[in-house]
């Protein structure tokens, strides 16, 4: 019966990432060391339920050892310009045929459908063709990368539609010029340039390195994309590792909501990175922090212009311009061409671990395109920095909006001692509490 129950619980976790995923493009990509590895088949199985769950997917792979393998085959030197692949005819022939063989491999994996397998029942169609345009990279600090090239355009006209009929479609690292030249491409460039065509919601790198870290040796779990960009600028990650975070920089930069960087070491390190609330990686996102930030003493103002119609009609707590600036430290604000159309504050309970967000507001006129939900993010991720580990809210009026966020009913014996000692009987506000971690 435990065992029952954990599995119940476990499925009904999962639903709300099954019900906003579906439907949505995701960019898959793996370096040719997890075929190496062994893993393919795991990770066919672990896409196919993706594809099962609605979710539409482009799988992209590398090839770097398997080019390598039949460079030394054909006894042909290796040679490498910061990083990257000089890439002769005789590379590229070996690339060719890598990029075949692993073609061939990954199709057969989807093709599995033996009784009481994971792949069971799936009869998934993995298409794949020449669907990437690529140009030459050229010359860099004076040499030559000959056929290395550089993604120019990703066919996604013709992607989309293989993907609405329920087919999965698979990039290979190589691109065709007009002319009908072929070019050796990373398989990260690939990957990021479909992810951007495709107006992705995610691109997740299975990536051969380990979980990033800091100069601390503290695990880096998440960052914007500004963030991600100081990180890369500190100089402190692996070669390997930096690639993969300039590459996710460039995506989310581009429009790519979420982009991923999971170990692949880990096992179904893909499903544990989308369905449970920690992941197993490194997760970048785009955040303007010119728009989101903590408030100042100059944004008091803009501050009671969006919050005085919520005060008149009672759906928030009064509060009157000198109590915000002596606790304008608490709030964080969205602002646009020096306009705040939305802020919150969050108050601390370091006793109890807790945080209080209170005064969540957006303006009207822009409501509905998720900055309530941006900003949500922006406090649970303050409160996180600070050691709180729940996040509590009371409302009268919007409890729903916070309960599809992860909010449970609780009570005001629930809430922090000196809070329940101010809490408004009057008013009867519902108190809505979520963990953090």
């Amino acid at each position: 019966m435990e065992k029952q129950t954990e599995f119940v619980n476990w499925l009904r976790s999962v639903a709300p990432y099954v019900h906003a995923f579906r439907g949505k493009t995701f960019v898959v990509a793996f370096p040719g060391e997890l075929v190496t590895a062994g893993g393919l088949q795991v990770l066919a199985q672990d896409l196919s339920l993706l594809h099962a769950l609605g979710i539409r997917v482009v799988v992209v792979h590398g090839s770097r050892p398997q080019v390598a393998e039949q460079l030394a085959l054909r006894n042909v030197e290796a040679r490498f310009q910061n990083g990257l692949r000089v890439t002769d005819s005789a590379a590229l022939e070996c690339a060719k045929e890598a990029a075949g063989e692993l073609r061939l491999d990954i199709e057969a994996a989807f093709s599995q459908g033996l009784p009481n397998t994971p792949m069971a029942h799936s009869a998934i169609r993995v298409i794949s063709g020449n669907f990437v345009t690529a140009r030459p990279m050229g010359v860099i600090d004076g040499v030559d990368l000959q056929l290395t090239g550089v993604v120019r355009k990703i066919a996604a006209d013709v992607i989309q539609p293989i993907m609405n009929a329920g087919g999965i479609v698979l990039l290979s690292p190589l691109g065709f010029s007009p002319t009908g030249e072929a070019f050796n491409l990373t398989m990260e460039d690939v990957a990021v340039s479909a992810a951007i065509a495709l107006r992705a919601e995610k691109l997740i790198f299975l990536s051969e390195t380990p979980l990033m870290k800091d100069a601390a040796g503290a695990e880096i779990r998440e960052l914007s994309s500004h963030q991600a960009e100081a990180v890369l600028s500190a100089g402190f990650l692996p070669a390997d590792a930096a690639f993969y975070l300039a590459s996710v920089v460039k995506a989310c930069n581009a429009g790519v909501s979420r982009a991923h960087i999971v170990p692949f070491s880990t096992d179904g390190s893909a499903l544990l990175e989308l369905f449970t609330h920690d992941g197993v990686g490194t997760m970048v996102t785009y955040e303007n922090l010119e728009s989101l930030r903590q408030a100042t003493i100059e944004d008091v103002g803009g501050i009671l212009k969006l919050i005085e119609p919520l005060e008149a009609d009672g759906t928030l707590v009064k509060r009157g311009r000198e109590l915000i600036e002596r606790e304008i430290h608490y709030f964080s604000v969205i602002e646009h061409d020096n306009v705040i159309f939305g802020c919150a504050a969050l108050y601390p309970f370091p006793k109890e671990k807790m945080g209080e967000m209170a005064c969540l507001t957006v303006n009207p006129e822009v409501q509905g395109q998720g900055d309530g939900d941006r900003i949500l993010k922006h406090i649970e991720t303050r409160a996180r920095e600070a050691g709180l580990t729940k996040l509590f809210v009371l409302t009268t009026r919007t409890s729903h909006w916070f309960l599809k966020r992860g909010f449970v009913l609780a009570g005001v014996n629930d809430l922090p001692q000196d809070r329940q000692q101010i809490y408004n009987w009057q008013r009867k506000s519902q108190v809505l509490i979520k963990n953090l971690y």
